[in-house]
């Protein structure tokens, strides 16, 4: 097992993951980054108010640097 951070990317803010999560493998690190950026996603999406594009993504580190990012965007259009 390795130690991992998911650091969060909100349009032009940053928040660092400071505690990291132990797993297993890399299939387990995608898995904790699609989870984690859905649920993020779903939270936003549901605080949208009227037409907007909006960019999110979470950017794994280890001990040695980046291994991995996952990036979601999505758009709303209101017609009333």
């Amino acid at each position: 097992m390795a130690l991992y951070y998911f650091d969060f990317r909100d349009g032009g803010n940053i928040i660092l993951d400071e505690e990291g999560l132990d797993l297993r493998d890399m299939v387990a690190v995608q898995r904790e980054a699609a989870r984690a950026l859905t649920g993020l996603a779903s939270d936003s999406m549901a605080s949208f108010k009227g037409s907007q594009i909006h960019q999110m993504a979470i950017a794994v580190r280890d001990e040695s640097g980046p291994v991995m990012e996952v990036e979601f965007a999505f758009k709303i259009i209101r017609k009333q």
